[in-house]
C-alpha cells in the first residue's frame, strides 16, 4: 500500500508536550519562515477575512488561535484586524509551556495578545467561548476520532465561526518539503517532523467524513497553495452554503 493512501499515525517530535531547548526555538523560527515564504499564512488570513466580511462592525472580537506556536499568526491577525476591531482580544493556546514562553517574547508589546498553556481537551478550556477560532497546521496532530470530538466542541465554542488551515497529503508536497528541509533546515525537528506532517495530512474525503461525523455544516472546503486545505465553518445561523 502506498504511504499516501491513509493518514500516518506516527508521532512527531512536536507531539511531546514537554519538548524544549534550542531545537524547539529553531523549529518555531523555521516554521514561521516556511509559512511566510510558501504563502501558508495567507490561507488563514484570507479565510478569516471571508468569515467576518458580513459581520456587523463592533470594536471588539475575541479570537482563539489553537496550537499558536510562536504567536506569529496572532501578530498577523492583529495587524490585519486592529483598525476595524481596535479592542480585539487574541488568545494563543498551546499545550507546551516552553512554546508559550517563546510566544510571549515574540508577541511582547501587543497588549491585545495573551498566551495560555492549555490542553484543548481540558474541560476547563472547553467551557470557554470565543467569537472566532483559527487552527493553522494544528489539527493534523490528532486522530480521526479525536478530530470528530474537537469539531463538535469547537462548534459550540465559536460564536461566529472557525478557520482551519492544514495539510493536503500528497507525494509532491512530501518529497518537496523533505528535500527543502534537508538542504536548508538547521533543525533536526523540522527535518523529521515536516515530511511526517504531510503524511499526517488529509485528503478531501477524509476531512469531509470527519465534518459529517461531527455534525458540522455549513462549511466551505477548498484547496490552496502550497498543498493546504482551507476550511471555513460558519457556526451562526446565517452561514454560507455547504460546498
Amino acid at each position: 500500500m502506498s504511504r499516501f493512501a491513509a493518514r500516518s499515525q506516527a508521532p512527531e517530535i512536536m507531539d511531546d508536550l514537554l519538548c524544549s531547548g534550542e531545537v524547539v526555538l529553531q523549529t518555531l523560527r523555521e516554521l514561521d519562515f516556511i509559512n511566510h515564504w510558501l504563502g501558508g499564512n495567507q490561507v488563514t488570513l484570507d479565510g478569516l477575512k471571508s468569515l467576518i466580511k458580513n459581520q456587523k462592525n463592533t470594536e471588539s472580537l475575541h479570537l482563539a488561535d489553537l496550537g499558536c506556536g510562536s504567536g506569529e499568526m496572532l501578530k498577523l491577525i492583529h495587524r490585519q484586524l486592529k483598525a476595524t476591531y481596535p479592542a480585539i482580544q487574541l488568545t494563543g493556546i498551546d499545550a507546551n509551556p516552553n512554546i508559550i514562553a517563546f510566544a510571549e517574547k515574540h508577541c511582547a508589546g501587543i497588549p491585545n495578545i495573551r498566551l495560555k498553556t492549555t490542553d484543548i481537551f481540558d474541560p476547563d478550556f472547553q467551557k470557554h467561548s470565543f467569537d472566532l477560532v483559527v487552527a493553522t497546521l494544528f489539527l493534523h496532530h490528532f486522530t480521526h476520532d479525536q478530530l470528530v470530538k474537537i469539531f463538535r466542541t469547537l462548534k459550540a465554542q465559536a460564536r461566529i465561526g472557525i478557520v482551519v488551515n492544514d495539510l493536503h497529503r500528497h507525494p509532491l508536497a512530501y518529497y518537496s518539503i523533505k528535500i527543502l528541509t534537508r538542504l536548508f533546515s538547521r533543525s533536526a525537528m523540522v527535518k523529521y517532523d515536516a515530511p511526517l506532517s504531510v503524511l499526517r495530512g488529509f485528503s478531501k474525503a477524509e476531512l469531509q467524513q470527519i465534518l459529517t461525523e461531527a455534525g458540522i455544516e455549513p462549511y466551505k472546503l477548498r484547496w490552496r497553495w502550497a498543498f493546504r486545505w482551507q476550511l471555513i465553518i460558519h457556526t451562526h445561523e446565517n452561514g454560507l452554503p455547504k460546498r
